[in-house]
């Protein structure tokens, strides 16, 4: 773990984001709306606080587990049939690191080192988001978006009912509309990345995965064949290997060990 990690402008900066909407939610919306000390009020800063919890959790995750690295004593077993189905881009070695890559394995730019199952590295987490903290990251903007819509819904609350008092208030009907807007905006926009990675998780892709399956497909379909992602054992396989074959741990955000370790996966016969 790296906590140093933290200490970055864009980590900081989700960090304040998540403050300040913490802040306005209980402070502005639930206590102008109900009011803190009511029956109402507590239960709903009582859940959001733990939907806020879940998030810092989840980030924290995100920011300090390795994404996971290649053993320096891995070489790729070239009897597995999963090597024989792959293409030469993944057998070879990595040109950076003089090293076997692995299966879904990727090297980063910017940590300068090969990572497991590598989706992207994100800037916002200052870290690569691979096989490790894949779960927690899909888990962070999924309860990131709750919450905002959570929020947006006990803003326009907290409209209707005070609707009346903001008229004649010009610097707190600017504050509102300016805090519909940003909260609308910040669910849009983490609405749509949840959506994606739903996308991806359950067709067991990932992002360099599904840009690379472009041009498969297109092959595929130049040629008149079908084309299925090697990996795509079915929606809800797809989902267990990632959230895990329990679901009631679903939503539970912790970082992934597999007893292969992130470098044996299961292959579709049909890819």
């Amino acid at each position: 773990m790296s906590c140093r990690r933290f200490f970055s402008i864009p980590v900081l900066s989700v960090i304040l984001v998540m403050g300040i909407v913490y802040f306005i939610t209980l402070f502005v919306f639930i206590d102008d709306w109900v009011g803190l000390q009511s029956s109402a009020g507590k239960l709903n800063a009582f859940l959001f606080s733990f939907l806020a919890s879940l998030c810092l959790f989840s980030l924290s995750i995100c920011v300090l587990i390795d994404p996971g690295r290649v053993p320096a004593s891995y070489a790729p077993d070239v009897e597995d049939s999963s090597w024989s189905h792959s293409n030469a881009t993944e057998t070879r070695k990595c040109d950076k690191c003089f090293a076997y890559k692995p299966l879904r394995t990727h090297h980063c730019r910017v940590c300068r080192r090969c990572v497991l199952k590598m989706d992207h590295h994100c800037l916002w987490i200052n870290n690569c988001v691979g096989y490790a903290n894949y779960k927690a990251f899909f888990l962070l903007v999924f309860y990131a978006t709750v919450a905002c819509i959570y929020s947006t819904v006990l803003l326009v609350c907290c409209v209707f009912k005070n609707g009346n008092s903001y008229a004649g208030n010009i610097p707190l009907k600017t504050f509102m509309v300016s805090c519909g807007i940003f909260m609308i905006g910040l669910s849009l926009t983490l609405g749509t990345l949840l959506c994606w990675h739903i996308y991806l998780i359950a067709h067991n892709m990932t992002t360099i995965e599904h840009y690379d399956s472009k041009r498969a497909l297109w092959l595929a379909r130049k040629s008149g064949q079908s084309y299925r992602h090697q990996f795509d054992l079915g929606v809800y396989k797809n989902i267990t290997s990632v959230l895990g074959p329990n679901m009631i741990k679903w939503l539970c955000p912790t970082y992934t060990r597999n007893t292969e370790a992130g470098i044996n996966f299961s292959a579709s016969r049909d890819s």
